[in-house]
């Protein structure tokens, strides 16, 4: 079990133009269904009972972040609620309407410390790399050798 990439030379009006990074590739998603068949082969609770627990964690979490409240799942991580706002010249011509743009989650992933003092981000706490042999899909990126917008979604 590894987390596969590949690599992608820069093409931007820069510094690092030509330079080689690492970009981790993804072969598929998993949804609520699948993640409860395996949920259900791992333990003795039923696949109906893991949808109706999960379909219900959800719900609860969307009115709890909605409310304001941050959600901390332990052994997983906290859920926030954060703004995209343009900013005003003073705080008195500050609206919601004018300046708040957009809203979007914020995750971040439980961390481990360990006897050292480092951090560890509990789900990349082991984790290993492989290079993917699947070159032969075109790249979808920009010049800059960032996401499209269709990579992102």
């Amino acid at each position: 079990m590894a987390v596969k990439f590949k690599k992608f030379q820069a093409k931007r009006n820069d510094k690092y133009n030509g330079k080689w990074y690492a970009r981790a590739v993804h072969e598929g998603t998993i949804d609520l269904d699948g993640l409860a068949d395996i949920m259900q082969d791992n333990c003795t609770v039923k696949r109906s009972d893991i949808l109706a627990v999960l379909s219900e964690l959800v719900e609860t979490m969307r009115t709890q972040l909605q409310n304001s409240v941050k959600v901390k799942l332990d052994r997983f991580g906290t859920f926030k609620i954060g703004l995209n706002t343009k900013p005003a010249d003073t705080a008195k011509d500050f609206t919601v309407n004018k300046n708040v743009i957009g809203t979007h989650v914020l995750f971040q992933p439980e961390l481990k410390i360990d006897n050292k003092k480092n951090r560890r981000k509990a789900f990349l706490d082991g984790v290993k790399l492989v290079e993917t042999t699947l070159y032969d899909k075109p790249d979808k990126t920009t010049d800059s050798g960032q996401d499209t917008e269709e990579n992102n979604q």
